[in-house]
């Protein structure tokens, strides 16, 4: 999990640089979420649990793969 938290801090750290992607990989999400979000790890998985549906272990698992990526 550590590993996790240290790449999600790259991720919030460049977080307007990122938004570009975030919004390619979940096409869903609107400015005002990204807005919202603000790199917030917690808040991208509750917008992609309101805009997808997900469930949360869902939302994780997706943030988990996409930030593995980056």
């Amino acid at each position: 999990m550590g590993t996790t938290q240290n790449t999600w801090d790259q991720v919030q750290g460049n977080w307007k640089q990122l938004t570009g992607k975030v919004k390619e990989k979940w096409g869903k999400l609107t400015d005002d979420d990204m807005k919202v979000i603000e790199g917030k790890r917690d808040q991208l998985s509750g917008k992609l649990q309101e805009r997808y549906g997900y469930a949360k272990e869902q939302a994780e698992r997706e943030i988990d793969e996409w930030t593995s990526r980056q």
